[in-house]
């Protein structure tokens, strides 16, 4: 897709509303990075749900000259919400200041819109499913066409697919994935090598204090992370993210 803007901004709100006008003519997709404010163990910063999803949105617009909204860098955070540092808002919150983002993108004529969240819990990304679903019903169709279409989806989605290649099936939270992808993108970061942690919380059942059942806040080996994985890992959700991007185009 060619770039409507001749020098080549990448966020949103770097333009001019004139050249807004004419992004939004073109149709440029629009990717929202979502993270959170939440404990990633003794290794890893509160915002690694965002540095991770900010980076890639902005490599994805590199190569495709789709643009990056202002990110927004709180969640709905449960199972880590105890860990000190730890900030999380409620699921209206959420819901309301997506569909608010939502809607305004709408309606200046971004249509093409890929909510990217870092943090993946499951009220996180239904908050932001369900956002992303009233948009669309209210836009409704133009020419018997959807008018507005969005994807929701978790750079996890992706960076998953790499996991029993590089690290233990297990691995999660801040493990040797998510560790390897901070060392690449922002190594000056990294607190420590951090603590091995593997745990099984109670199939089913809603618990009180989840941490107790995680007390080092890690799920996986962050002592195996490598920058070579991360950068490996990184690489992957771009190019999956690229063909996203390309498939709202069409």
């Amino acid at each position: 897709m060619t770039n409507t803007n001749s020098r080549g901004h990448l966020w949103l709100d770097e333009l001019s509303t004139v050249e807004a006008a004419e992004a939004a003519m073109y149709n440029r997709v629009v990717i929202f990075p979502i993270g959170s404010v939440e404990e990633h163990g003794e290794h890893l910063p509160l915002g690694t749900d965002s540095v991770q999803p900010e980076y890639v949105a902005l490599e994805v617009a590199r190569q495709t000259g789709c643009l990056v909204a202002p990110p927004f860098r709180y969640g709905i955070v449960n199972a880590a919400r105890n860990f000190p540092g730890s900030l999380t808002i409620q699921f209206n919150t959420l819901f309301n200041v997506a569909k608010d983002i939502l809607s305004e993108l709408a309606r200046n004529g971004f249509n093409r819109i890929i909510v990217l969240s870092g943090h993946a819990g499951s009220s996180h990304m239904v908050a932001l499913r369900l956002t992303a679903q009233e948009v669309i019903y209210q836009n409704g169709e133009e020419n018997g066409k959807q008018r507005t279409r969005i994807m929701v989806l978790s750079d996890y989605d992706f960076a998953e697919e790499l996991a029993n290649e590089l690290a233990d099936p297990r691995d999660g939270h801040a493990g040797t994935i998510e560790t390897s992808r901070v060392m690449a993108i922002r190594p000056d970061l990294i607190k420590s090598k951090g603590i091995p942690s593997n745990y099984e919380m109670p199939r089913f059942e809603v618990v009180l204090h989840p941490e107790q059942y995680f007390p080092s806040g890690v799920l996986g080996d962050p002592t195996a992370a490598t920058k070579e994985k991360g950068q490996k890992v990184n690489t992957h959700v771009i190019n999956q993210l690229v063909k996203l991007v390309q498939e709202l185009e069409k």
